[in-house]
C-alpha cells in the first residue's frame, strides 16, 4: 500500500520476492569477484554479469533503463557512478564500482561493491574503507521513527571526520516493483530532520565518497558521472527495509563478502 508521500509501504509477502531480488544481486557480485583483475575489459564483466543475470531467470534493470546501454554499471577509479562498460581495460591499481540491479519475477535487487585490482594504495585503500564504513552507520541508524536526516548525519560526519567529500549530486531512493522511487536517501543532514521511516518502508542507501572536492560533471555520453577535479571516488550500496524492530539488508553476500581484498574462492 502506498504511504505518505506515495511511498509504498511493502508488506511481509512483498519481502519475500525483495530477498529474492536482492539475494541475486548479491550473488552475482559475488560471482564477478574472481574476474576482476588486470587486463579484463570493463565491457567483458558486462557481458558476464548479463548472461548470469539471464541464467538465474533474471533481467538486467539497467539495460535500456531510460537509453542506458548496458546490463550494469563499472565506475573506475575517478568515475563517480554509471560508468559505461566497454574496451577499458582494469589496470593493476584501480579501483572499481560494480553497480547491479537484477529484476527477478517483477522484484528489483539494487546493490553496488568496490573492488581493487591488485595491489592498490593505501590512499585508495583507505578511501574505500570509509566509504564501507559510512554505508553501514549509514544503515544501523535505520529503525522505525529515526528520520532520513539521522541516516545522512550519520555518513556525513563519518566522511567528514576522516576528510573526504561527500557527493551531493546523487541519493539513494525508494524500490520495489519500481526501479527507482520515493523516498530520496541524502547522504547528508541533520539528525531528527527529513522523512520519519515506518516499518515496511524500502530503499538503498549509496554514499559516494571523494578524496578531493564533491563536486562531479556528466561526460558527453550523458550517463558517466566523474569528479571535476580528477580524484579518486568510491561507493557502495545495500537495498534494506525498515522492520519493526530495525532493518534488515536483503543484499548481504552469501559468500560473507563485505569491503576489499575478498578472499578468492577455491
Amino acid at each position: 500500500m502506498a504511504g505518505r508521500a506515495g511511498i509504498i509501504i511493502h508488506t511481509e509477502e512483498d519481502f519475500i520476492g525483495l530477498r529474492a531480488a536482492g539475494r541475486l544481486a548479491a550473488e552475482t557480485l559475488d560471482m564477478i569477484t574472481d574476474y576482476v583483475r588486470p587486463g579484463v575489459t570493463t565491457g567483458e564483466l558486462d557481458r558476464i554479469i548479463h548472461e548470469y543475470t539471464l541464467a538465474h531467470g533474471a533481467v538486467p534493470g539497467p539495460l535500456n533503463y531510460r537509453g542506458y546501454p548496458k546490463s550494469c554499471c563499472i565506475s573506475v577509479n575517478h568515475v563517480v557512478c554509471h560508468g559505461i562498460p566497454g574496451d577499458r581495460p582494469l589496470l593493476e591499481g584501480d579501483i572499481v564500482n560494480i553497480d547491479v540491479t537484477p529484476k527477478l519475477n517483477g522484484w528489483f535487487g539494487d546493490t553496488s561493491r568496490m573492488y581493487s585490482v591488485g595491489k592498490v594504495s593505501i590512499k585508495a585503500t583507505k578511501l574505500v574503507d570509509t566509504t564501507y564504513e559510512c554505508l553501514m552507520r549509514g544503515i544501523e541508524v535505520v529503525k522505525p521513527g529515526a528520520t532520513l536526516g539521522d541516516i545522512g548525519h550519520a555518513i556525513q560526519s563519518h566522511a567528514e571526520k576522516n576528510r573526504y567529500s561527500i557527493v551531493t549530486d546523487f541519493c539513494g531512493h525508494g524500490i520495489g516493483r519500481t526501479f527507482h522511487a520515493e523516498p530520496n536517501v541524502l547522504h547528508y543532514g541533520k539528525p531528527g530532520t527529513g522523512l520519519k521511516l515506518k516499518a515496511g518502508m524500502v530503499f538503498t542507501i549509496e554514499p559516494m565518497l571523494n578524496i578531493g572536492k564533491p563536486d562531479v560533471k556528466i561526460l558527453e555520453d550523458e550517463w558517466t558521472a566523474v569528479t571535476r577535479d580528477r580524484s579518486l571516488s568510491a561507493q557502495f550500496e545495500h537495498m534494506l527495509a525498515v522492520t519493526e524492530t530495525g532493518y534488515e539488508i536483503f543484499t548481504l553476500s552469501p559468500a560473507g563478502y563485505t569491503h576489499p581484498p575478498y578472499t578468492p574462492k577455491g
